[in-house]
């Protein structure tokens, strides 16, 4: 019974153990699905089934016919051709990441656009070319690409130039690579096993996408400043290409750094002043575009190419390539870059999808995500082009400039589309440090991770150390093997956590039912020889060890040393009465030696796992005061403890190997006469420990309890305290009820109970 008195409230209700609210409480049957089950009603079949299934994996028959045209169609036009304009420029710009011409960028930036409008569940992401995924794939064909002798390769037309040959492999590579990925994505998502990107946590992408910003900046300076750099990409590789770029840098074409320099400026001054005036400005200054405008007209005009030798994008050629099939060989080699890529691509398309998600109250599916971003890799690796995402910034575009379907997505694909097949020749005089400035200017958010350190170490230590390890893993091992070793030093943070668990002594506050580390507060009650420990982690093989030596700590003893030594003392005890030694009287005992031999010490040694069974008395004429004197020459350590109470309520699972080790130190307090209660246990948590045969005749299922409280006022009733704490004067058949007020009072009243709470 609960009665609200203004602020305080009054509960009135008999001390439950488990067993007890089991009595009282019937738990209803409830059916639990076995794996026949599940996979019954995964292979069943209904027309409702039917077409919930269509409509998942097509989502454009659910959003297509509610689209509102006189509300949203404008708005679609405007980001679509916004956006549009930017997936040009990102496509050709990406592409060198990817170590393949320009013109395979403009593939990559309008295939997956045309499979996610009718796949995707987002209607806010732009799909496509992601600096972070290029890097990868970039990686991949510089391993894969042979450099020192193109003659090498597999390629029957020899009227090709070398250079040609060379490029013919690493868009074969890329392709292949591509595809792959694709593949993983498309089986994860069939598999519905989207889940697994939960692995990669916001500090591990954060540190991941900071690291992989310093590789796209690092892999730009050689377009910046038209150097000869050879590609690596084992471990330390970014070390290797800036040495490589710090020795031959007297060689640097100035009209291409100062070239990039001046764009690099103009860019992050529009930017900024973008983002200052969002609110402001109907639409974000297009500056990408005017450069690339600027920056061909100066470069054709001038004749850049001829007169200072710069490079540029060169030959662009009309219409789209023939699919290819993606090479066996290939695919052989670069399985695990390609699963690096997978999880990295949706990972991050996933996460800014569900931000927009969130912003716009509509719901995304990660399987059916990861179905879209496989086919559209598929697709695109197909037609020549490279492993899709969604960058940041275009995604923003599209977004901010009133984008509310992917209609303004197949409408982006329209622009490049038109680039592809009329205007692609006018972009041929850009110069390559040009898209190089432009692939930098993007990364001014990603570098400006750099800042989650100090709000992470102010928040959570392990989170920034996460932070830490992952830039500096990515920065030394690359992204594949960076990615991979990330992730597992994230999950030995959980491990770690789990396994050294913060563990704490509590007491009652201000004498009402609240209990709270004995630490933190100075108005805090004990009782005299009752303990109240809590674990506030999984109990587990790995942290079972620790568990016992910080209930040790806090008890203040070994119980099974102490064990131990009084099973000692009754074997000297019973010796010494046996041989008439020993006598008993009303004031104590009467020791006739004066010593015990020192071999006694070294049989019980000998026999060592005797100590540990329970202590026999039986045998005895006279019961054994432990915290009293013993005879001469026996000492046995005094404990004042009688009851110990563990909290679990924060213990979600206990393991088979740490049940044992549990019950191993249950039966050695039980064993010294130390009653131990354990509360705040989940229902499964106690069928589990009957599964495995857990209890027995010394550890029973008595001990549990529905809260601290509960077990408290258990222990108050069994050991009589209420007359030597509470200065109480209750007669036979009242019970103590507990009357809990806001300021902390705790009182006795009288009333009528049930026979298992009365003293």
């Amino acid at each position: 019974m609960i009665e609200p008195i203004g602020n305080q409230y009054v509960v009135a209700r008999p001390v439950y153990s488990a067993n007890a609210f089991e009595e009282e409480h019937k738990k209803k049957h409830r059916y639990h699905k076995t794996f026949l089950d599940h996979l019954k009603g995964c292979c069943s079949c209904s027309p409702q089934k039917a077409k919930r299934i269509a409509l998942s994996l097509l989502p454009i028959a659910s959003w297509l016919p509610a689209y509102r045209i006189k509300e949203w169609l404008l708005s679609d036009i405007v980001s679509g051709i916004s956006t549009g304009l930017v997936c040009v420029l990102q496509g050709l710009a990406y592409a060198l990441l990817a170590n393949i011409p320009p013109s395979y960028g403009l593939f990559a930036a309008f295939f997956p656009i045309i499979i996610y409008f009718f796949l995707g569940t987002s209607r806010h992401i732009s799909v496509g070319p992601f600096p972070v995924l290029s890097v990868m794939v970039g990686t991949t064909v510089m391993r894969l690409a042979p450099m020192a002798d193109p003659a090498a390769m597999d390629f029957s037309n020899s009227s090709m130039s070398n250079e040609s040959l060379l490029n013919e492999h690493k868009v074969m590579v890329a392709a292949t690579v591509t595809v792959l990925s694709g593949i993983i994505q498309l089986l994860m998502g069939l598999l519905q096993i989207g889940f697994m990107v939960i692995y990669l946590s916001e500090s591990l992408i954060s540190g991941f996408t900071t690291a992989a910003a310093v590789h796209v900046l690092v892999s730009q300076l050689k377009f910046i400043l038209q150097l000869n750099v050879l590609s690596y990409s084992d471990p330390f590789s970014i070390f290797k290409v800036l040495n490589s770029i710090f020795t031959q840098i007297e060689k640097t074409n100035i009209a291409d750094l100062v070239t990039s320099l001046i764009i690099l400026f103009i860019l992050f001054v529009v930017k900024e002043i973008n983002q200052c005036y969002k609110a402001k400005l109907p639409v974000p200054i297009p500056i990408e575009l005017f450069m690339t405008v600027i920056a061909t007209g100066i470069s054709y005009g001038f004749d850049f190419e001829n007169r200072f030798k710069v490079a540029v994008v060169g030959k662009m050629k009309r219409g789209f390539q023939p699919p290819i099939t993606p090479d066996m060989k290939i695919v052989e080699e670069t399985i695990g870059d390609s699963f690096s890529i997978a999880i990295v691509g949706f990972a991050v398309a996933f996460s800014v999808a569900t931000v927009y998600s969130l912003k716009h109250d509509y719901p995304i599916d990660g399987n059916q995500e990861l179905i879209a971003l496989g086919l559209s890799n598929i697709f695109t690796g197909s037609f020549k082009g490279f492993a899709s995402s969604t960058a940041l910034s275009r995604s923003a575009i599209q977004e901010s400039t009133g984008g509310k379907t992917q209609v303004a997505g197949i409408l982006s694909a329209s622009i490049v589309l038109i680039v592809i097949l009329a205007l692609g020749f006018l972009l041929e005089p850009l110069q390559k440090s040009v898209l190089a400035a432009l692939a930098l200017g993007n990364l001014k958010g990603m570098l400006m991770q750099f800042t989650e350190i100090r709000r992470l170490w102010r928040k959570d230590k392990y989170d920034c150390l996460i932070w830490i390890m992952t830039f500096i893993f990515v920065i030394v091992l690359g992204l594949a093997l960076g990615l991979a070793a990330s992730v597992a030093f994230q999950l030995l943070t959980i491990v770690f956590r789990t396994q050294f668990p913060k563990c704490s002594t509590l007491a009652n506050v201000g004498r009402s039912n609240i209990y709270k580390n004995k630490k933190d507060y100075s108005d805090l009650y004990e009782l005299e020889g009752v303990k109240i420990f809590r674990c506030s982690s999984p109990i587990y093989f790995a942290n079972i060890n620790f568990f016992k030596q910080k209930l040790i700590d806090a008890v203040g003893f070994s119980p099974l040393r102490i064990l131990r030594k009084r099973n000692k003392a009754v074997k000297k005890i019973r010796k010494l009465q046996k041989e008439g030694l020993l006598q008993v009287t009303p004031k104590g005992f009467i020791c006739t030696i004066d010593g015990l031999k020192d071999f006694d010490e070294e049989l019980d040694n000998n026999q060592i796992e005797e100590l540990d069974q329970p202590i026999n008395t039986a045998d005895l004429p006279f019961q054994i005061d432990w915290n009293a004197d013993l005879p001469l020459n026996i000492t046995v350590p005094k404990i004042e403890l009688h009851s110990l109470i563990l909290d679990f309520s924060a213990v979600s699972f206990l393991d088979v190997s740490s049940m044992r080790g549990l019950k191993t130190i249950l039966q050695e307090f039980i064993r010294i006469k130390v009653d131990v209660y354990i509360v705040g246990t989940d229902d499964d948590f106690i069928e589990k420990l009957v599964r495995c045969e857990f209890f027995d005749d010394e550890v029973k299922d008595s001990i549990f309890f529905l809260t601290i409280h509960d077990a408290v006022l258990h222990i108050l009733m069994k050991k009589d305290y209420s007359t030597a704490k509470f200065n109480s004067s209750q007669g036979k058949g009242i019970k103590l009820d507990c009357t809990i007020n806001t300021y902390g009072g705790l009182h006795n009243q009288g009333c009528k109970v049930p026979i298992e709470t009365k003293f």
